[in-house]
């Protein structure tokens, strides 16, 4: 198969782009970074077309891809054969020309760092069209300082430098010193970026969270950066060059993905994977990863792949050319139809089966509502931030066992209890899912068979754990959240948990505590005077 030039081919002529072409037939000899009849080939060509010409180049010698850039600058392609892995180079050097006689540019630099290059050279063009110096760099596996080492200038008679050698030297140091940063479990190392454009205590509280979001995705966060800027920039989220800056920065520190705080749209996604070869993920699909991993009932998993399906559908995109390949037969409704517009049309027929299961899973729920209605059974339902304490309480109070842990989104799926009270009447009491800031619009959509136990809801009970220092926001977030989805009907019962993890007498909030009801969900001997208020409300209700 032909091979093509990529990048900036318009306005040459159909002999400019044979002899580009050409450039594909070169084999480069192990010990060199190129060779001189390469490079005189290179800057002819430059000369002739009056841009910047560029190859990447294997290991093996062999021309991978020719590359036409502008007259100031060449774009690197998306390479999907060769991608930079944690203690690894690519294993294509660039080497290109410059118009004049100009050291490796700042973006040449990045790109050598960015793209963890195994080497960057430039082949500056005189005057007269004839090759001049040679400049290069290479990457530096330290920490400290810049990530590269820019070579003294050469000529193209001294390209000669064992380059193979000292590509595999630098790989041999980068690999150990990733090693040195292997967790037991060999834990995905994230670097947490947050944009902040207003209220910087904010940005801080939200970052704080999403590290406990990493920690229960079992993520080692090596490093936070609150980023501050007037507005977000639309395809770099925090602008293209303090991204470069914090991606070199994460892979000195030897990450393997970026965890933004935010919501990225499907260009913001398309923009950043195509500039970094790193795994990057935003909040949401951090969110979406920690449902997926904790649903256990059949209905869980349902909303949770429903959530996760309609995140993807419009974020389908590809780094690669493979999806743009027309295709046919099984699978395909037509030999028109492109591997990437099958890719949604399943997406879109699998949202379509997704969700008429979960309304069988509704209309079951219908029913058993209406099934405890008929009995008369009051509902308590239990609400709060996730981690708050409410299955701990669900717990206590009707001596269960359900599953509950110190992380976030402990337990998923929604569980009910009888709850019987001292003077023999009972109630059902159940725990729905944990809220969270900013919660996944796709999540509360799946989720809204399960929080559509509160629509039938007595009483409900918010649970606030007032230890965590970002408490009031986390209980003005599920009261909002209440309120968008039309919840907030019911009365409702503040629940303060864990007192005895804060010191009152520095505890600024001690009028709040007269709002609702404080208990230690851990230590049932503070249950009672939860329990008889619940009591006396629920024989009120039924006038008594």
């Amino acid at each position: 198969m032909k091979k093509k030039v990529i990048g900036n081919t318009s306005g040459l002529k159909s002999t400019q782009i044979k002899s580009l072409e050409n450039l594909y037939h070169f084999t480069t000899p192990p010990d060199c970074v190129i060779t001189d009849e390469q490079a005189r080939e290179l800057v002819k060509l430059s000369f002739e077309t009056k841009r910047q010409i560029g190859l990447l180049i294997d290991r093996a010698g062999k021309t991978k891809y020719v590359i036409a850039g502008e007259p100031h600058r060449i774009v690197i392609p998306v390479t999907p054969d060769h991608m930079a892995v944690p203690g690894k180079l690519k294993g294509l050097r660039c080497v290109h020309t410059h118009m004049k006689e100009e050291p490796l540019t700042r973006d040449d630099l990045t790109d050598l760092a960015l793209l963890r290059l195994d080497f960057m050279a430039a082949v500056c063009m005189k005057q007269n069209g004839e090759p001049g110096k040679v400049y290069m760099g290479h990457i530096l596996p330290d920490e400290d300082g810049d990530p590269y080492r820019v070579m003294e200038p050469c000529t193209i008679n001294d390209l000669e430098i064992d380059c193979y050698n000292l590509i595999e030297e630098l790989e041999t140091e980068l690999s150990r010193k990733n090693a040195l940063y292997k967790t037991e479990r060999e834990e995905e190392k994230a670097l947490l970026i947050h944009v902040a454009t207003a209220n910087f205590k904010e940005a801080h509280a939200s970052l704080d969270e999403l590290k406990d979001l990493c920690k229960t995705s079992r993520i080692n966060v090596i490093d936070a950066v609150v980023a501050k800027r007037k507005k977000i920039d639309t395809r770099y989220v925090l602008g293209k060059g303090k991204l470069a800056d914090l991606t070199i920065q994460a892979i000195q520190k030897h990450a393997t993905m970026l965890v933004f705080d935010t919501v990225l749209t499907p260009s913001q996604i398309r923009s950043i994977t195509d500039f970094v070869e790193m795994k990057v993920i935003d909040r949401t699909q951090l969110i979406l990863d920690i449902f997926a991993k904790q649903a256990k009932s059949r209905e869980g998993k349902l909303q949770v792949e429903l959530a996760q399906m309609e995140y993807l559908l419009p974020r389908l995109i590809t780094k690669n050319t493979a999806m743009s390949r027309l295709t046919g037969g099984i699978g395909g409704r037509g030999p028109g139809e492109t591997k990437l517009e099958i890719n949604r049309r399943r997406v879109r027929d699998k949202i379509t089966r997704l969700k008429k299961e979960i309304d069988k899973v509704r209309k079951q729920r219908h029913n058993q509502r209406a099934q405890r209605k008929k009995n008369r059974l009051p509902v308590i339902s239990i609400v709060g931030y996730t981690n708050a304490g409410k299955s701990t309480l669900l717990n206590a109070l009707t001596n269960s066992e359900i599953k509950a842990a110190d992380r976030l989104f402990a337990t998923l799926d929604p569980s009910s209890r009888k709850l019987r009270f001292p003077r023999d009447s009972e109630a059902i009491i159940t725990d729905t899912v944990g809220f969270i800031q900013n919660l996944p619009s796709e999540l509360l959509e799946a989720f809204h068979a399960t929080l559509e136990e509160l629509d039938d809801a007595d009483i409900i009970l918010h649970v606030i754990d007032i230890s965590n220092p970002r408490y009031k926001q986390q209980m003005e977030s599920v009261d909002s959240l209440l309120k968008d989805l039309k919840l907030h009907k019911a009365p409702m019962v503040y629940v303060f948990n864990k007192p005895d993890r804060v010191d009152m007498n520095t505890f600024e909030d001690k009028w709040l505590l007269s709002c609702g009801v404080a208990v230690s969900a851990t230590k049932k001997e503070t249950l009672p005077p939860l329990v008889e208020k619940l009591e006396s409300m629920i024989r009120l209700s039924n006038g008594y």
